[in-house]
Protein backbone atom coordinates (compact mmCIF):
# COMPACT_ATOMS: atom_id res chain seq x y z
CA UNK A 1 0.00 0.00 0.00
CA UNK A 2 1.38 3.14 -1.31
CA UNK A 3 1.95 6.42 1.21
CA UNK A 4 1.47 10.04 -0.61
CA UNK A 5 1.98 13.09 1.78
CA UNK A 6 0.35 15.81 0.10
CA UNK A 7 0.62 19.71 1.11
CA UNK A 8 3.87 20.25 1.44
CA UNK A 9 4.90 24.01 1.23
CA UNK A 10 8.10 24.28 3.06
CA UNK A 11 12.02 23.00 2.85
CA UNK A 12 10.91 21.37 6.50
CA UNK A 13 8.15 19.59 5.35
CA UNK A 14 9.81 17.97 2.37
CA UNK A 15 13.04 17.23 4.48
CA UNK A 16 10.38 15.86 7.03
CA UNK A 17 8.62 14.07 4.40
CA UNK A 18 12.01 12.43 2.95
CA UNK A 19 12.82 10.94 5.64
CA UNK A 20 9.63 9.23 6.33
CA UNK A 21 8.23 5.29 4.97
CA UNK A 22 5.96 7.17 1.96
CA UNK A 23 6.20 6.91 -1.56
CA UNK A 24 4.80 9.97 -2.89
CA UNK A 25 5.36 13.60 -1.72
CA UNK A 26 2.94 15.85 -3.13
CA UNK A 27 3.01 19.80 -3.95
CA UNK A 28 0.05 22.03 -4.63
CA UNK A 29 0.17 24.64 -7.85
CA UNK A 30 -3.24 25.90 -7.70
CA UNK A 31 -5.21 28.54 -5.04
CA UNK A 32 -4.95 27.19 -1.69
CA UNK A 33 -3.15 27.75 1.89
CA UNK A 34 -0.55 25.26 0.63
CA UNK A 35 0.00 26.63 -2.69
CA UNK A 36 3.67 26.36 -3.84
CA UNK A 37 6.28 28.19 -6.02
CA UNK A 38 7.99 25.85 -8.84
CA UNK A 39 11.50 27.35 -8.22
CA UNK A 40 10.85 26.99 -4.60
CA UNK A 41 9.72 23.48 -5.04
CA UNK A 42 12.71 21.96 -7.57
CA UNK A 43 15.75 23.84 -4.84
CA UNK A 44 13.92 22.16 -1.82
CA UNK A 45 14.34 18.93 -3.34
CA UNK A 46 18.00 19.18 -4.39
CA UNK A 47 18.11 20.33 -0.90
CA UNK A 48 16.40 17.08 0.80
CA UNK A 49 18.39 15.32 -1.76
CA UNK A 50 15.22 13.36 -2.44
CA UNK A 51 15.48 10.15 -4.38
CA UNK A 52 13.27 7.43 -2.78
CA UNK A 53 10.15 8.94 -3.42
CA UNK A 54 8.76 10.16 -6.41
CA UNK A 55 7.24 13.67 -6.37
CA UNK A 56 3.62 14.86 -7.55
CA UNK A 57 2.70 18.44 -8.84
CA UNK A 58 -1.25 18.84 -8.51
CA UNK A 59 -2.81 21.16 -10.77
CA UNK A 60 -6.46 22.34 -10.59
CA UNK A 61 -8.08 23.33 -14.15
CA UNK A 62 -4.85 24.51 -14.83
CA UNK A 63 -3.92 25.28 -18.79
CA UNK A 64 -1.41 22.72 -20.90
CA UNK A 65 1.38 25.62 -21.21
CA UNK A 66 1.55 26.43 -17.20
CA UNK A 67 1.56 22.63 -16.47
CA UNK A 68 4.33 22.08 -18.85
CA UNK A 69 6.54 25.01 -17.94
CA UNK A 70 6.01 23.49 -14.47
CA UNK A 71 7.44 19.71 -15.76
CA UNK A 72 10.25 21.44 -17.31
CA UNK A 73 11.98 21.69 -14.29
CA UNK A 74 12.40 17.73 -14.33
CA UNK A 75 11.57 18.15 -10.26
CA UNK A 76 8.34 15.92 -10.78
CA UNK A 77 7.03 12.40 -11.83
CA UNK A 78 3.55 12.67 -11.65
CA UNK A 79 0.70 15.55 -12.67
CA UNK A 80 -2.22 14.87 -10.80
CA UNK A 81 -5.33 17.11 -12.33
CA UNK A 82 -7.75 17.47 -9.51
CA UNK A 83 -10.41 19.69 -11.29
CA UNK A 84 -12.73 19.73 -14.13
CA UNK A 85 -10.04 18.36 -16.77
CA UNK A 86 -11.35 15.90 -18.97
CA UNK A 87 -9.75 12.76 -21.01
CA UNK A 88 -8.80 14.42 -23.79
CA UNK A 89 -6.67 17.20 -21.46
CA UNK A 90 -5.14 13.92 -19.84
CA UNK A 91 -4.12 12.29 -23.20
CA UNK A 92 -2.74 15.06 -24.25
CA UNK A 93 -0.35 15.91 -21.40
CA UNK A 94 0.79 12.69 -21.11
CA UNK A 95 1.81 13.08 -24.15
CA UNK A 96 3.23 16.16 -24.23
CA UNK A 97 4.88 15.71 -20.93
CA UNK A 98 6.06 12.05 -20.95
CA UNK A 99 4.96 12.50 -17.38
CA UNK A 100 2.44 10.09 -15.29
CA UNK A 101 -1.16 11.54 -15.24
CA UNK A 102 -3.09 10.88 -12.31
CA UNK A 103 -6.76 12.20 -11.72
CA UNK A 104 -8.62 13.11 -8.71
CA UNK A 105 -12.42 11.93 -8.64
CA UNK A 106 -14.52 13.44 -6.46
CA UNK A 107 -17.04 11.04 -4.79
CA UNK A 108 -20.79 11.44 -5.74
CA UNK A 109 -23.34 9.82 -7.81
CA UNK A 110 -21.68 10.28 -11.23
CA UNK A 111 -17.70 9.69 -9.98
CA UNK A 112 -17.50 6.46 -11.04
CA UNK A 113 -19.20 7.22 -14.76
CA UNK A 114 -16.84 9.67 -14.45
CA UNK A 115 -13.55 7.65 -13.42
CA UNK A 116 -15.33 5.28 -16.28
CA UNK A 117 -14.64 8.02 -18.86
CA UNK A 118 -11.13 7.96 -18.12
CA UNK A 119 -10.46 4.78 -18.57
CA UNK A 120 -7.13 4.40 -21.06
CA UNK A 121 -6.33 8.35 -20.34
CA UNK A 122 -4.36 8.13 -17.01
CA UNK A 123 -2.67 6.16 -15.16
CA UNK A 124 -3.59 6.32 -11.72
CA UNK A 125 -7.11 8.00 -9.83
CA UNK A 126 -6.90 10.04 -6.27
CA UNK A 127 -10.41 9.32 -4.91
CA UNK A 128 -11.27 12.17 -2.40
CA UNK A 129 -14.64 13.64 -1.23
CA UNK A 130 -16.54 16.60 -2.65
CA UNK A 131 -16.87 20.00 -0.82
CA UNK A 132 -17.65 23.56 -1.04
CA UNK A 133 -15.21 24.80 0.90
CA UNK A 134 -11.74 23.54 -1.99
CA UNK A 135 -10.93 20.92 -4.33
CA UNK A 136 -8.81 18.95 -1.23
CA UNK A 137 -6.91 19.21 1.23
CA UNK A 138 -10.32 19.89 3.65
CA UNK A 139 -10.18 17.20 5.98
CA UNK A 140 -13.61 16.01 4.90
CA UNK A 141 -13.93 12.07 4.25
CA UNK A 142 -17.10 10.33 2.16
CA UNK A 143 -18.49 6.89 3.27
CA UNK A 144 -15.12 4.24 2.69
CA UNK A 145 -17.86 1.74 2.47
CA UNK A 146 -18.47 2.47 -1.05
CA UNK A 147 -14.08 2.57 -1.71
CA UNK A 148 -14.46 -1.35 -3.34
CA UNK A 149 -16.16 -0.09 -6.17
CA UNK A 150 -13.59 2.45 -6.81
CA UNK A 151 -11.17 -0.34 -6.31
CA UNK A 152 -13.10 -2.75 -8.77
CA UNK A 153 -12.84 -0.33 -11.49
CA UNK A 154 -9.46 0.62 -11.12
CA UNK A 155 -8.51 -3.52 -11.47
CA UNK A 156 -10.33 -2.80 -14.68
CA UNK A 157 -8.26 -0.40 -16.04
CA UNK A 158 -5.26 -1.47 -14.69
CA UNK A 159 -4.62 1.28 -12.71
CA UNK A 160 -3.97 2.41 -8.92
CA UNK A 161 -6.49 4.34 -6.70
CA UNK A 162 -5.36 6.31 -4.23
CA UNK A 163 -7.77 7.06 -1.49
CA UNK A 164 -7.93 10.86 0.02
CA UNK A 165 -10.31 13.52 2.18
CA UNK A 166 -9.69 13.40 5.48
CA UNK A 167 -7.40 10.60 6.73
CA UNK A 168 -5.31 10.87 9.33
CA UNK A 169 -3.54 8.21 11.93
CA UNK A 170 -6.75 7.74 14.28
CA UNK A 171 -9.09 6.61 11.36
CA UNK A 172 -6.55 5.38 9.00
CA UNK A 173 -6.60 1.83 10.16
CA UNK A 174 -10.72 1.13 9.00
CA UNK A 175 -9.41 2.37 5.47
CA UNK A 176 -6.52 0.34 5.38
CA UNK A 177 -9.35 -2.59 6.09
CA UNK A 178 -10.42 -1.69 2.17
CA UNK A 179 -6.92 -2.52 0.76
CA UNK A 180 -6.67 0.67 -1.34
CA UNK A 181 -3.85 0.50 -3.73
CA UNK A 182 -2.79 4.12 -1.68
CA UNK A 183 -3.61 6.43 0.84
CA UNK A 184 -3.06 10.56 0.03
CA UNK A 185 -2.91 12.52 3.30
CA UNK A 186 -2.65 16.11 3.78
CA UNK A 187 -4.27 17.84 6.87
CA UNK A 188 -3.86 14.64 8.63
CA UNK A 189 -0.31 14.48 8.57
CA UNK A 190 -0.10 18.44 9.87
CA UNK A 191 -0.51 20.14 13.76
CA UNK A 192 -2.13 23.14 14.13
CA UNK A 193 -1.73 23.87 10.11
CA UNK A 194 2.13 22.63 9.84
CA UNK A 195 3.61 19.34 8.53
CA UNK A 196 4.19 17.04 11.78
CA UNK A 197 7.16 14.16 11.32
CA UNK A 198 5.01 12.59 14.51
CA UNK A 199 1.53 12.68 12.83
CA UNK A 200 3.86 11.35 9.17
CA UNK A 201 5.28 8.65 11.85
CA UNK A 202 2.05 7.33 13.26
CA UNK A 203 0.10 7.57 10.16
CA UNK A 204 3.02 5.23 8.49
CA UNK A 205 2.75 2.83 11.91
CA UNK A 206 -0.86 2.44 11.13
CA UNK A 207 -1.17 1.25 7.37
CA UNK A 208 2.34 -1.05 8.44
Amino acid sequence: MKLKYCGLHSLEDVRMAGASSCHYLGFVFAESKRNVQVELVAKWIKQAKIHKQQTVALFVNENLQNIKRVMSTHAFDVIQLHGMENPCFANQLRKETSAKVWKAIHHGEASLDLMRSFNGSVDGFIVDCRSKKAWGGTGESFDWREVPRYLEEGKRQNVPVFIAGGVNPDNVSKLVLYKPDGIDVSSGIEIDGKKSAIQMARLAKEVG
